[in-house]
């Protein structure tokens, strides 16, 4: 059984749509299962929070319970993405919703004690690299070409609608009863386990028990093919730029609202900030990724990753809220714009089986780098105007953004790791090939299936 190696080659072909997309069964699957379990986190940690400072009045210990959620990825990220590709994709995604399933059933008992709750938040929330990383490794092998440039946009506007859904759910539902909240979290992750368990295709583990060292050296191999491929760091250093600013007025919008002098009600004022940049990412995403052909989106990649930051230097001149919920949306409009296409850049230029670890290592690096853009500026605030803080910062970020793009890769450079890339995986899917059965099931498995363009849809490139 040959082999069939997609042909990845720049295109100036329209876009591939919302239908053809969605026409794929497979992703379907794994985008409503992905919804699901996105609200049913934000709608959990409304309800979270709010059942701890009901248990113990301290606003300490309810910031605890929200933060705690972070914890996994800071401290293990990259080794628990890891795991993911030991393991069939499907098996990883599943075994994680029911173990989170599991523990938001325990977390809803009446009255459990609150260091019980923290400690079984963290554990659920340690199922979340590995199944993330998994669904990012998987995607790839449902779309090619420009269907995953438009899936991975799907992807992340779903995922900030979600944030926006789950905390309005969560908040409203949690306010009458928090243990209804968590019920409903773990009535998502079962559907979301039955979506991929029966939507989505079994196949191989890439990673076979003969190429296993120790997971330690796997989790270092993650880091090393995206710091050392030129390509690769170039993306890396693209997006932790682009989180390192972008994240700023959500994580100061308590105090901007407060600062107001009346203009305003501050409780709107925060709830303007905070959504702004969900909503203006959700509608980037969207439009630029439908309206704009594959090319396009290319030249316009860095243009938007500088123009994200210049978007917040404004802030400066102190505006009132609703200017600066504008000034947020335009941010976020911006990075989705860029976002899915340095995504689906950074699959094409990466082995396969490097995809999960690599996976954990950008989004790791994407929570250390908020969480310290948060903590710093807000740090800065405390001695200076939050206009300046951000205003300034963002300037700083203009010039972060103009330096990444001036030290692009040349064409050449792109071409040649996308192109290595792709004569890895097709050796890789030859290999995988030798252990099917005369029928061409994998030994233990179902038909692995490679990614088919629809009929006379040309495969574009994701550059």
């Amino acid at each position: 059984m040959e082999a069939t190696v997609p042909d990845e080659r720049p295109s100036a072909e329209g876009p591939a749509t919302f239908r053809e997309v969605f026409a794929q069964r497979e992703f379907r699957a794994v985008f409503t299962a992905g919804a699901l379990s996105w609200v049913g986190d934000y709608l959990a940690k409304a309800a979270v929070t709010l059942l701890v400072y009901q248990q113990t009045r301290s606003v300490a210990l309810s910031a605890a319970a929200f933060a705690v959620s972070f914890l996994p990825w800071l401290l293990g990220g990259p080794l628990l993405a890891a795991l993911a590709e030991r393991y069939p994709y499907r098996r990883v995604m599943v075994t994680c919703d029911v173990i989170r399933m599991a523990l938001m059933l325990l977390i809803a008992i009446p009255n459990l004690p609150v260091q019980a709750v923290l400690v079984l938040i963290f554990a659920a929330t340690l199922a979340n690299p590995p199944s993330q990383a998994a669904k990012s490794a998987l995607l790839p092998q449902i779309l090619a070409g420009d269907r995953l440039v438009v899936g991975l946009s799907l992807n992340s506007s779903v995922g900030q609608a979600a944030q926006v859904v789950g905390y309005l759910l969560g908040t409203a539902v949690a306010a009458i009863n928090p243990a209804a909240a968590l019920l409903i979290n773990a009535a998502t992750f079962a559907v979301s386990a039955l979506l991929v368990r029966f939507g989505v295709q079994d196949r191989l583990p890439v990673m076979t028990s003969a190429h296993r060292s120790h997971l330690l050296r796997e989790t270092t191999q993650g880091f090393q093919i995206v710091f050392r491929t030129p390509v690769l760091r170039a993306i890396a250093v693209l997006v932790f730029s682009a989180m390192l600013f972008s994240i700023v007025p959500e994580g100061l919008a308590a105090g901007w609202a407060n600062r107001d002098g009346g203009r305003m009600d501050a409780g709107l004022a925060q709830a303007l900030i905070m959504v702004a940049n969900p909503l203006g990412f959700i509608l980037g995403g969207l439009l630029v990724s439908r309206l704009f052909a594959p090319s396009r989106r290319l030249a316009l990649m860095r243009p938007l990753a500088v123009l994200a930051p210049l978007a917040l230097v404004p802030a400066l001149f102190n505006p009132a809220p609703p200017v600066v919920a504008l000034l947020a949306a335009l941010c976020g409009f911006a990075v989705a714009g860029m976002l899915p296409m340095a995504n689906g850049l950074f699959v094409q230029a990466l082995r396969a089986e490097f995809r999960a670890r690599a996976f954990g290592v950008m989004a790791t690096g994407v929570q250390v780098i908020q969480g310290v853009a948060v903590l710093a500026t807000g740090l800065l605030a405390d001695r200076f105007s939050i206009p300046v803080v951000v205003g300034v910062w963002s300037a700083a970020g203009v010039l972060l953004m103009l330096v990444a793009a001036l030290r692009w890769p040349d064409q050449q450079t792109v071409d040649n790791a996308i192109a290595a890339a792709v004569t890895a995986n097709a050796a890789q899917a030859a290999s995988a090939a030798q252990t099917a059965t005369p029928g061409g099931r994998p030994t233990g498995g179902k038909p692995v299936d490679e990614p088919q363009a629809g009929k006379g849809h040309r495969r574009h490139a994701v550059t």
